[in-house]
């Protein structure tokens, strides 16, 4: 349905556009008059018409001559109130406003009316309208970005960001796409069974290593944005960078890596230590044992040319991920773009000082760039305070109340409205919570809680949690805790998926790993925010 709002941020009146004519000297706004008239008159001489038209024009402010704003948003105001479109009720509609003899009385309208025979190749005028249209935009943006450029006052990153925010605004509004017939979605929809059906994973998206994970989603899909939230300390970071190492390395699924809080060396520090199953603190000061060195030179190898491409720019605007988004999916064929984390991305169009309508921006956005590429977009987010502040469930001992919930996303409610899938990550063990409420030991297990899912069923499943490597590692194919730890003799036996049990000694009360993990590469301790 068509409005009478303009998609960008700041409007212009006919004064203001007639100034901006002197300040070009002899060039004049692009307009075209004439087919301005032609297609106001094709719409209230043939009935069909508009229809051809709305999804084009979808504001008054199109249209250069004032007068013309005027016209159409009558025609918008008969439309939108289900009323007939002519002359005469165009007319009516601009008297009843007030605005019939700013037009140019009835003379005008009719005159419109007389100027064309029918609605033949209304719709192509309609486009170079907007064209136009889009051209006085950009030349209206330039000029007021050059004033603020010649004074000394404006802060040069403040000058980047409206820039970036009047392009951005400008190509969303130009970027049209229409309606497709069933047929050819059918096929490609038919395709993607045939193609699922073919892989031995049954998977008809991107795999993302954790069996238990891929089962419920089958695999991360085209054009969704995923969200991954968790307080902090519960591993988002160390999360995802397992994923990548699933994806690029051992998959070599070309993928891009956005960084917002550790440089490229942390994060391939982090990788290393992923990889190698080497404690941060010995390849921090480099005191690795003999088979350790050995690990680290075979492992390491594995990275090298693997189609990993990783960007730690801080402060990095909605409009600076696109056009990079985009040439990465053009030069290397990305397949999957994984943010860390949303919260610390900027968006300049919006107003200052308001964080919540920032993120929606933000979190809107990064929905539309994943169905623009047609891959997923994964994004680490942040949750509130208020998990924190809840107190622990009595009723059952094991912190129950701690789960994060979908009401915990922070600082906007649209995160939760755009993402296609909502992840979050809980390790009870944080809390000091180590058997649950069936008296299973679950130290070293972390919930992966799928709280929306679009297209699928919801629920918890399981994964290890490594902290000395930060590794996120499958625990079992099973999503139930009971089969996922079998507690024998003092022994806690982990399932597999394959034939063979992998089994390690613990004491009955041995104290979490947290409280005695070495520091990282970044000088943080393990247990801290990663």
């Amino acid at each position: 349905m068509p409005t009478s709002q303009s998609s960008f941020p700041a409007k212009r009146s006919r004064k203001k556009e007639a100034s901006q004519e002197e300040n070009f000297g002899s060039h004049l706004q692009p307009q075209a008059p004439e087919l301005e008239a032609a297609v106001l008159g094709s719409i209230m001489v043939e009935h069909d018409a508009f229809a051809e038209v709305c999804d084009i024009i979808t504001s008054e402010e199109t249209f250069y001559e004032p007068r013309n704003q005027k016209v159409y948003a009558a025609i918008m105001r008969l439309y939108t109130n289900d009323h007939p479109i002519d002359m005469l009720s165009v007319t009516e509609e601009l008297r009843r406003h007030g605005e019939l003899e700013q037009v140019g009385g009835p003379y005008y309208i009719a005159k419109l009316c007389d100027t064309v025979s029918g609605s033949f190749n209304v719709e192509y005028y309609a486009a170079i309208i907007q064209q136009k249209y889009i051209f006085r935009q950009i030349i209206s943006y330039s000029s007021r970005l050059q004033t603020q450029a010649f004074d000394e006052t404006t802060e040069l990153k403040q000058l980047i960001e409206d820039a970036e925010a009047g392009l951005f605004s400008i190509t969303q509004f130009s970027r049209k796409k229409d309606y497709t017939q069933i047929d050819p979605v059918v096929q490609e929809a038919y395709k993607m069974v045939h193609d699922a059906a073919s892989r031995p994973d049954g998977l008809n998206g991107i795999a993302s290593g954790f069996t238990a994970l891929d089962k419920e989603t089958g695999g991360w899909q085209k054009s969704d944005l995923i969200i991954i939230a968790a307080r902090p300390a519960m591993g988002k970071t160390a999360f995802a960078l397992s994923m990548a190492k699933n994806i690029s390395i051992d998959q070599e699924i070309p993928m891009a890596f956005f960084s917002l809080e550790m440089s490229n060396i942390q994060l391939i520090n982090r990788m290393v230590c992923n990889l190698c199953s080497i404690p941060a603190d010995k390849l921090r000061n480099g005191q690795l044992e003999p088979y350790e060195w050995g690990q680290l030179d075979s492992n390491i190898k594995k990275m090298k040319g693997k189609p990993l491409f990783l960007d730690d720019t801080s402060g990095l605007s909605i409009y600076d991920l696109r056009s990079k988004a985009r040439r990465l999916v053009k030069e290397h064929n990305v397949q999957i773009i994984m943010i860390d984390y949303l919260q610390l991305m900027t968006a300049a169009q919006s107003r200052p000082g308001n964080r919540q309508e920032e993120v929606s921006t933000i979190s809107r956005s990064l929905k539309g760039l994943a169905k623009e590429l047609n891959i997923p977009i994964i994004a680490l987010s942040q949750l509130n305070r208020n998990l924190e502040q809840r107190g622990e469930d009595k009723s059952n001992g094991n912190g129950a109340s701690k789960r994060p919930q979908l009401s915990d996303l922070r600082e906007s409610g649209a995160i939760e409205q755009d993402a296609d899938i909502v992840c979050m990550i809980h390790r009870p063990e944080y809390y000091k919570i180590y058997k649950d409420e069936k008296g299973n030991d679950i130290r070293g297990l972390a919930e992966i809680i799928i709280a929306k899912h679009r297209n699928g069923a919801v629920g918890t499943k399981y994964l290890r949690f490594v902290g000395v490597y930060t590794r996120f590692e499958n625990s079992e194919d099973n999503m139930d805790v009971e089969q996922a730890y079998r507690i024998k003799d003092g022994t806690r036996e982990f399932a597999s998926s394959m034939n063979t049990v992998e089994s390690e000694e613990i004491p009955p009360y041995a104290p979490p790993f947290n409280d005695n993990t070495p520091d990282d590469p970044l000088g943080n301790a393990i247990q801290g925010d990663f």
